[in-house]
């Protein structure tokens, strides 16, 4: 019966963990990665197919954590798509990695791997390199940027090839 409680645990940590090889940005700064953040481009999920214009908005909560709200335009369906979540540090707020809950008790990792000096741009992964997300500040980036994100997910191990680039209007 000590084996439940011990894999749950393990479980749970596993959510919250960072891919191997990867490290979370450092001397990050909460307040100047609050506000929006458009996807650019993500790894295929069901939570997002579909959706298009997806972007997501960051601002501080009462108890310090991070509210997160992610919207996206369901172009079969024609409407808008909300889910908000809450994001806490998972070490200290000077360190790139948070957990991120949209379901209850259930937290899952956002590791900022890498990040403009001018936090215009950032790469975001999950526990796993499953999930990938390139994040702007603007609905697009240059063309020169993006080979050059690319190129950096690309030695980090991430499937380039299967990203999926967002539409925005």
């Amino acid at each position: 019966m000590r084996l439940i409680p011990l894999l749950l645990l393990l479980f749970l940590s596993a959510c919250t963990s960072v891919p191997e090889g990867i490290t979370p940005v450092q001397n990050f700064d909460k307040s100047r990665y609050l506000g929006t953040w458009y996807e650019i481009a993500r790894l295929d999920h069901s939570f997002e197919r579909g959706l298009e214009q997806i972007s997501a908005t960051y601002t501080v909560r009462e108890d310090g954590g991070i509210d997160v709200l992610n919207r996206g335009f369901h172009v079969v369906d024609g409407v808008w798509n909300e889910a908000i979540g809450k994001a806490y540090f998972v070490d200290s707020e000077d360190v790139g990695h948070l957990k991120v809950s949209f379901f209850g008790p259930f937290y899952a990792s956002d590791v900022i791997m890498a990040l403009d000096p001018d936090y215009q741009w950032a790469l975001v992964t999950g526990p796993n390199r499953d999930y990938f997300w390139i994040l702007s500040r603007t609905p697009s980036l240059s063309e020169t940027t993006l080979i050059m994100l690319l190129e950096q997910a690309k030695h980090k191990g991430y499937p380039v090839q299967e990203l999926i680039y967002v539409q925005h209007d």
